[in-house]
This record gives structure tokens, C-alpha cells and sequence, in this order.
């Protein structure tokens, strides 16, 4: 491992996006996505994924100079259709817009279909947060799970994630797949030559195992809360594809490439009901009574949702982002 420094890394990213043919500005914000993403310490969804982004870009399944744009709108509600273009930047541009439908009506929601896929879903709620709302957002992906009590891959393991804005930007936010593990931590996983620290699919004698090399020699990841994950990836799944009029998991599964998603963005601002002061109290009594909490290993102490990524954020900012050195050469080379 060797540490690369954020300016460094944001810098890389921009260069090689705009010789793909992003403009300056996107360029500049679609580096930003990555770059902030390995600062917060999700590299899953950050370095280690561009190269992968890179690969669509030269085969034709990204078309950097599409945007997304409103097709029907109705009040609080948006329907958008991303025209297949760069799924970062189109679902922060939606997430922006319910913002300002939040602003406007105290809860703003956008239905983005036919995006590509948005890399951490995380970064559109801590984009809510930072804009004092309350975030909520989800996409569905290629069918890459199991419906519970199946062997083939039938659903998705659809990320959602819930944000509660605090004053001080110390948000409170919570971004998971419906899988046990997202494909990208598994792959992080191998690359580190780490074991999972639970269960997270199975190996090829269909006994759960830990162990990332052998999950991604069958891709049968488990669901996270076995039959519960399952259910609620289905229903997701739904929501999704009824509100975007878009492509459903199934039909995602028949493109060849994860492309052609659905997604929703949803915005509620807490400042119509109660001011911020309230809000930062309200989590603060929180916060503590969860950090009161007797640990199972003693010394240990319990975080909240987001804490960590901040602790991260500093660290990384101070001492630069660590990268595996294969990967980071491979992204040079592009």
C-alpha cells in the first residue's frame, strides 16, 4: 500500500476523464465523486472502481455528454430520464433538484431512470445533509443475488441510504447494499488479502463462507437479514421501476451491462417543522445514549452512522489516501 495525496489522486481523475471527453466542469465534478470517495475511506466505490468506469467509457456504454432531464413533473414530484449518461453526476444533479423541491415544498422527490450506475450512493446523502435535509435515496442494479431460497440470481442487492443533517456537518448517515457486503467491499476484501469479518455468500460447495476469492467464484452473495434483505430488495425493486417508468432488475439483467438503472431521490426539510437547534438536540440525546451503551470488548467504544467516514476523511486528508500501488499504477497508465 502507498498513500497517494487527495489534490494528487482528484487531479488523476480529472485528467483522464477529460481525455474521455467530459468537459472541464463535469470532469471536475465527476473527480470529485471519486476522489471523495476514497477520502472517506469507501475505495470500493472510489479508486478502485475508476478503472472499471474507464472500461465502460472507451466501450461506448457511458456517453459523457448526455444529461439527465425532467420528463414530467408534478408538484413535489419529478420524473427523470438519465438518457444512459454518467450516473454520478446526473444522480447528484437530481438529488440537488429535491433539495430545491424541499425548499419549496418541505419535501421534494425526483424518480431518475434509465441512469447509469451512480458509484456510492452515500455521497447524495451526505449531499442532503449538507444542504440541511433530510435524505433518502435508493437504485436498483443488475440482477447480482439470490432471492431467498434460490441458487440463480434473480434480485438486486439494491443500496439505499437515509442521512439526518447535524449543524456541524458530523451528519448521521447510513449507505448499504441489501447484500451482506456490496461486490465492491468483497472485491476490496480479496484485493487486501482479507477475510470477511461475517458470512457474506457462498463458496462452490454452497456452504456460507468468509472468504472473498471463493463468494466471487459463484457471485452468490447472501442477503443481509437472510429473508428480510431479500424482501426488501424486491420491494425496492418496485418502487423503483413504478415511479421511473424505467428498467426493472429483470430487465437490467438482459443488457449485458449494469446500465439503464432506477433511482429515487428523495428530500424532506426538518426547518419547516423545527429549527436546526432542535434537530442537532434531538440526534445529540441520541448519540449518547447509543455511546452509553456497554461494549461487548471492553475499550472498545460504539460510533454512530457516518462517524467513521469523518474520522477517515481527516486521516486521509492529513496523511494522504492509502491505495494498493497495482491499482494506482493502472490508473495512471489510462
Amino acid at each position: 500500500m502507498i498513500r497517494v495525496p487527495y489534490d494528487e489522486m482528484h487531479a488523476e481523475f480529472k485528467r483522464i476523464l477529460e481525455s474521455r471527453g467530459f468537459s472541464a466542469a463535469s470532469a471536475e465534478d465527476a473527480a470529485t465523486v471519486f476522489a471523495q470517495n476514497s477520502l472517506d475511506g469507501i475505495y470500493s466505490h472510489g479508486y478502485i472502481r475508476f478503472p472499471r468506469v474507464v472500461d465502460y467509457l472507451d466501450r461506448g456504454g457511458i456517453d459523457p455528454s448526455v444529461e439527465a432531464e425532467c420528463v414530467m413533473s408534478f408538484g413535489a414530484m419529478e420524473r427523470w430520464d438519465g438518457h444512459r449518461g454518467f450516473g454520478p453526476l446526473n444522480a447528484k444533479r437530481a438529488m440537488d433538484k429535491a433539495c430545491d423541491l424541499a425548499d419549496q415544498f418541505g419535501i421534494g422527490l425526483v424518480a431518475l431512470g434509465n441512469n447509469n450506475h451512480w458509484m456510492r450512493g452515500g455521497s447524495y446523502g451526505w449531499q442532503a445533509a449538507n444542504r440541511g435535509k433530510i435524505g433518502i435515496c435508493w437504485s436498483n442494479t443488475m440482477p447480482n443475488m439470490p432471492a431467498w431460497g434460490g441458487k440463480d440470481r434473480k434480485i438486486g442487492n439494491n443500496p439505499i441510504i437515509f442521512s439526518v443533517p447535524q449543524s456541524d456537518g458530523a451528519h448521521v448517515v447510513v449507505d448499504c447494499a441489501l447484500s451482506q457486503f456490496s461486490y465492491g467491499k468483497i472485491e476490496e476484501a480479496r484485493l487486501n488479502g482479507k477475510q470477511l469479518p461475517v458470512p457474506g455468500g457462498y463458496d462452490e460447495d454452497g456452504n456460507l463462507s468468509t472468504d472473498p476469492a471463493a463468494i466471487e467464484k459463484t457471485w452468490r452473495v447472501l442477503p443481509m437479514g437472510y429473508w428480510k434483505g431479500s424482501g426488501l430488495s424486491i420491494l425496492l425493486d418496485l418502487i423503483a421501476t413504478i415511479l421511473t417508468a424505467g428498467n426493472s432488475v429483470q430487465k437490467i439483467g438482459t443488457f449485458g451491462d449494469e446500465v439503464g438503472l432506477s433511482q429515487v431521490m428523495i428530500a424532506i426539510d426538518p426547518a419547516k417543522f423545527s429549527s436546526s437547534i432542535d434537530t442537532d438536540q434531538v440526534i445529540k440525546e441520541l448519540v449518547e445514549d447509543i455511546r452509553s451503551s456497554v461494549p461487548i470488548q471492553e475499550g472498545s467504544a460504539l460510533r454512530y452512522p457516518g462517524e467513521r467516514e469523518m474520522k477517515t476523511r481527516k486521516e486521509n486528508l492529513a496523511e494522504g489516501i492509502p491505495v494498493n500501488e497495482e491499482v494506482w499504477e493502472l490508473i495512471k497508465s489510462k
